[in-house]
């Protein structure tokens, strides 16, 4: 008689779903274990805050007007707070931005990373939701740091001929917010371009299409071009941080803007998360 042998193994338990303050801390570390990051991140802060710095300090070195009605004016108008933040620090801002976000997914991409990060973590849904919320919270502190420095130093310079103001002055706190909060925007917007398109020259050409030059199409001249301009976050920007009631064709609130800008980052968010779990790697 043969006899039949058995043997049994012992299977080892399956491993543990990552948590997802684990997938924040691998993202963080990616983040930051690029040479590039820091850099990136440091010029373009002294480019913004020197663009907004060298405007006030021009009106500081050619204010030849001794006049107090004239300063209360210039006040009035609200020209300390548009030199707080000028639009081409804006617009710096937003390539910067757009070119980080773009680079933390296309960058994975195009060396094969992000074939070991899923392979690593299957659910790609939740690598992708702690790359956004890192990417979102180092932009936010940055840009409000951004704002923040632009504000005080440029009010600091124009309070040298009495025309500068406080934070407390109306829609110096909207400037700062809405300047602070540029930066995130347009960093996801450039992360969910690149979760798409996963090239980098096509990314980087799409999202700065997208941020800024698209605006530059549109007219607030006619209905549908005024509200094609209003759903964009260069318009919303400009709507929060413009002084008074501008005289347009076609206006718009405040909350209106807010909403653009809120509706531009969940937006991103959804793109970038719910993407990759619908392309092959």
């Amino acid at each position: 008689m043969t006899g039949v042998r058995t043997s049994l193994r012992t299977v080892p338990p399956p491993e543990p779903a990552a948590r997802f303050r684990d997938l924040l801390a691998a993202e963080w570390l990616k983040l930051w274990s690029l040479r590039s990051t820091p850099w990136a991140y440091l010029i373009a802060a002294l480019a913004v805050v020197g663009l907004n710095v060298g405007q006030a300090y021009d009106t500081y070195r050619y204010w030849t007007t001794r006049n107090t009605a004239d300063k209360a004016r210039f006040v009035h108008d609200g020209i300390p707070l548009a030199e707080a933040f000028t639009a081409d620090a804006a617009s710096i801002l937003m390539l910067a931005a757009g070119a980080v976000g773009a680079v933390t997914v296309v960058g994975e991409y195009a060396t094969g990373l992000i074939r070991t990060t899923f392979a690593a973590v299957p659910d790609r849904r939740a690598v992708l939701a702690a790359k956004a919320a890192v990417l979102a919270g180092v932009t936010t502190v940055l840009g409000a740091l951004i704002a923040g420095v632009s504000f005080f130093a440029t009010q600091a310079i124009l309070s040298g001929r009495d025309i500068g103001v406080s934070v407390g002055h109306p829609g110096a706190l909207r400037v700062i917010v809405a300047s602070a909060l540029l930066m995130p925007v347009s960093a996801l917007v450039g992360m969910a371009v690149g979760a798409l398109l996963r090239q980098p020259g096509t990314t980087m050409v799409a999202t700065f299409a997208t941020l800024l030059v698209l605006p530059l199409l549109v007219s607030q001249d006619r209905y549908w071009s005024a509200l094609l301009a209003h759903a964009l976050p260069y318009a919303a920007w400009q709507r929060l941080t413009g002084a008074g009631s501008q005289a347009v064709a076609y206006p718009w609130t405040q909350g209106g803007a807010w909403t653009v800008y809120a509706a531009w980052a969940l937006g991103a968010v959804a793109v970038t998360v719910f993407t990759v779990g619908r392309r092959d790697q």
